[in-house]
């Protein structure tokens, strides 16, 4: 379709707050890879490690072939004869298109090919040099800023604190709770409840007025149904587990719903908001899509139970996005974020968009985040947002649901100011200004 062409100027220039990455951090990458699944190799198929090859496997691809064309211990025509067959029939994908605009955006290729993988892989090299993820980020992708949700630790203290804002993780806080992670973090080498309050407490003091939010990703392993677990019923299931026992898994939940409610206490006095992860699992071959249908009504209880805390819904729910529309259009404390779900499914997604600004207050939607490893990904991915918001919003001029004025005035307010506001980076050490 033909896009509106002052919307796809304006889209095209503003820039685009980026709420949700695992982006390693420049001096990771420009030290030697192989030693963690964050980075394993230093080449130009670094950049399916995220998320192609979750594509690669659902084409056919075994995972063991998957990790030998992301092994630099083949020489790259060797894995490229692996991927060839594969990469014909995942191209087209959304994970597809975002690593094809990647690669014409930053090193001048259209596709991945026989014929020019040396190419590609000496400009991929010559771009990793210091300085080059503010480059990628700000240069090329018009990123405003970042958040963060690093899995190395539990907070990231980045060398570009106001590009790559971060997000502190609860997970080894609550699910399950890491007794030793978090001695080393704390000094307290808790036995107690008590003393595991102690432990979050401190965490949040060190952590908390330096975060943009916290964290969670339980839902790849549990369902969100977090229910109100007494301290009475959750102090001894804490002493066991601290004792190194295993407990069954309605203990191992009911010790889990208690500390992530906990958890989402101190955040809220803290006056951050909560990340969940909902809807579609990363990987392959392993999705429950029962408990991923359970999402919705799930993060109902919660955001009653919790009416002074922001909860962000990733993903948009993914397959369930009408659903969570309901969800945000109910909840005053509930926004939704589009975080990796452009490159789910993009017509989805502008399906998503147009449906959602006609039926929630606008200030509700976090409109990007790459959810990457690889820096240079983001780049191709918020090609295919911009593309995506400029269709969606193009589309309701065209039925006259908006005018073009009200479209263009929605435009920086989606892509950067929603976010500035919602995270509350206008009052933060670090905000970026363009954010404001």
């Amino acid at each position: 379709m033909n896009i509106i062409p002052e919307l796809g100027e304006v889209i095209a220039s503003t820039p685009l707050a980026d709420t949700h990455e695992h982006i390693i951090e420049e001096a990771d990458r420009l030290g030697p890879a192989g030693n963690s699944f964050l980075f394993p190799c230093s080449d130009i198929f670094y950049l399916l490690a995220h998320y192609v090859a979750n594509d690669l496997v659902s084409a056919g691809m075994t995972e063991q072939e998957v990790q030998q064309v992301l092994s630099p211990e083949l020489d790259l025509h060797r894995r490229w004869e692996m991927l060839e067959p594969y990469w014909m029939r995942v191209k087209l994908t959304g994970y597809g298109l975002a690593l094809r605009i990647t690669l014409r955006e930053l090193y001048g290729e259209d596709d991945l090919t026989a014929s020019n993988l040396e190419t590609l892989n000496a400009r991929f090299q010559e771009r990793v040099r210091p300085g080059f993820y503010r480059e990628i980020l700000q240069d090329v992708a018009n990123i405003d800023h970042c958040q963060v949700n690093s899995l190395q630790r539990i907070f990231c203290e980045s060398s570009y604190p106001e590009l790559l804002r971060q997000d502190l993780s609860i997970m080894p806080l609550s699910t399950p709770p890491d007794v030793k992670g978090m001695a080393a973090e704390t000094g307290v080498e808790a036995g107690t409840l008590d003393e595991w309050y102690e432990v979050i407490e401190r965490v949040f003091e060190k952590y908390g007025p330096r975060a943009v939010a916290v964290k969670s990703q339980a839902a790849y392993g549990r369902p969100l149904n977090y229910e109100d677990v007494p301290k009475d019923v959750a102090a001894p299931l804490f002493e066991r587990h601290a004792r190194g026992e295993e407990l069954a898994w309605p203990e191992m939940k009911a010790l889990q719903d208690h500390l992530f409610r906990r958890c989402v206490s101190v955040a809220t006095e803290y006056g951050l908001v909560v990340k969940l992860h909902t809807g579609y699992y990363a990987g392959a071959n392993y999705m429950a899509l029962d408990r991923v249908g359970a999402n919705p009504a799930d993060m109902c209880t919660l955001l009653r139970d919790f009416p002074r805390t922001t909860f962000d819904i990733f993903h948009i729910g993914y397959p369930y996005q009408e659903e969570m529309i309901a969800v945000a259009k109910h909840f005053t404390n509930a926004c939704i974020d589009m975080c990796w779900a452009w490159i789910i499914n993009p017509n989805a997604c502008v399906r998503f968009l147009r449906d959602f600004l006609m039926a929630v207050p606008w200030h509700k939607l976090h409109v990007f985040g790459g959810d990457f490893f690889p820096v240079e990904n983001v780049v191709g991915h918020a090609a295919v947002a911009r593309r995506g918001i400029a269709v969606a919003l193009t589309q309701l001029v065209e039925d006259k649901w908006l005018t073009l004025e009200q479209a263009l005035a929605l435009v920086p307010e989606l892509m950067h100011r929603n976010a500035a506001r919602n995270f509350g980076l206008e009052s933060r050490p670090g905000a970026a200004a363009s954010a404001v």
